[in-house]
């Protein structure tokens, strides 16, 4: 059910996407290659392994994610450029707003400027932290050294700069195409014993930086709109961090220990694990980690991704919002069909409440949606109890193909 609610709520182009990306992938593409054993692939080969169908999966599905995001990197940072360009050509010159929207710009301005965050507090905090970063990080991590953090945390503030005003503009959060450069920098930099290691890391230090930073920005934005002290904000933003530094593992251990986490014929996949982990063993050994004919099939997709993206932005007419999105297509590639299904049907829902009852459809479907999701989300910590008390369902049902009857 939660699939079925977040295909409620995602658009109808999201959820064909991810339908097309599932048929053209296991409906389609798996079946042909799979006929290629022991002609493109070894034939006895674990299905697990990078040289089997699942390389295929793993990095066809890794080009269509690094082409979309390539493109709006690069589109964000145009954007973004253009419009710090603009600003400082014009000089900050505007049009007069009205006296009551002015009165309240000014209201908002005097209270967020009153309680403003100390320019001193703020470098002597990132130096702070970044010194105890720099220490512990080599320490748990040996395989990425110290000199690496230090340059990480260098760049860091412009990359977050970068991230905070692009996602102002545009609504789009780019920290994982951030965090997947410098993965492959640091994997190719430090080699192949410990490159993977190294690059995994490095990824997650950057991506988390300027993630935050890009959801402060929004916090802080809120705030000013809201009259909210921006120091307020910045307090219950170090509570939570501290109570999350202590929910956060506690959370991930309950279902690493309950559920069996990163099998790809379970329950919880962890797909990104797999295609993280696989960007970095790509950086570390070169085209050579592909199987054979893989890299043509990921110089279609990569080409794909970024020509479907141009068509949506620079297409005649409306014809660019029929054009399936990549970043959407690329995950029942790795993951399966069976969840666009779902959200499908959510997207079916949708359309059919609309058609027969237009008033109170854009009111009642994402309370719906919510429902669905909150109430099988809140069946999972009841269902950890009882997995590590070892009690099983007394009734058990699965859908099986007829071959395996």
């Amino acid at each position: 059910m939660t699939y079925v609610g977040a295909g409620m709520i995602c658009s109808h182009l999201v959820n064909l996407s991810l339908l097309l990306g599932a048929v053209l992938s296991w409906g389609v593409m798996w079946p042909l290659i799979g006929k290629k054993k022991g002609d493109w692939f070894p034939q006895n080969i674990k299905e697990t392994s990078m040289e089997s169908l699942n390389g295929y999966k793993i990095f066809i599905s890794i080009a269509l994610i690094l082409g979309d995001g390539l493109y709006n990197f690069c589109k964000t940072l145009w954007f973004t450029f253009r419009s710090m360009h603009s600003a400082f050509k014009k000089n900050n010159l505007q049009t007069a707003p009205d006296s009551k929207n002015q009165s309240l710009e000014t209201r908002r301005n005097e209270v967020f400027i009153r309680d403003t965050i100390p320019f001193w507090l703020a470098l002597v905090g990132y130096i702070l932290f970044s010194i105890i970063s720099i220490i512990v990080i080599p320490i748990m991590f040996p395989p990425l050294k110290w000199y690496y953090v230090l340059v990480a945390y260098i760049f860091a503030p412009s990359l977050c700069f970068c991230n905070a005003y692009g996602a102002g503009l545009t609504d789009m959060n780019m920290a994982y195409n951030y965090g997947k450069v410098a993965l492959f920098v640091l994997a190719s930099m430090v080699g192949k014993e410990k490159g993977v290691v190294a690059g995994l890391i490095g990824c997650g230090l950057i991506k988390s930086m300027a993630s935050i930073s890009s959801d402060l920005m929004h916090d802080f934005k809120t705030g000013h709109l809201t009259l909210t002290s921006p120091r307020s904000m910045l307090l219950s933003q170090v509570i939570g961090t501290a109570i999350g530094c202590i929910v956060a593992p506690l959370t991930f251990f309950l279902f690493y220990k309950t559920f069996d986490v990163g099998n790809p014929n379970g329950e919880y996949k962890a797909p990104y694990a797999l295609i993280y982990r696989n960007m970095a063993i790509l950086g570390v050994e070169g085209f050579s980690a592909l199987p054979h004919h893989c890299l043509h099939l990921c110089y279609g997709f990569f080409g794909f991704a970024v020509l479907a993206n141009l068509l949506r932005d620079v297409g005649p007419g409306k014809s660019g919002k029929w054009v399936p999105l990549p970043m959407a297509m690329a995950v029942p590639f790795l993951v399966g069909a069976y969840f666009a299904i779902d959200m499908c049907v959510g997207s079916l829902v949708v359309y059919v409440w609309h058609r027969i009852d237009k008033v109170r459809a854009p009111v009642m479907v994402p309370a719906v949606a919510s429902g669905l999701i909150c109430g099988d989300g809140l069946w999972i910590l009841p269902s950890c109890i009882l997995a590590l008390f070892k009690i099983s369902p007394p009734i058990c049902m699965n859908f099986l193909p007829s071959k395996s009857n």
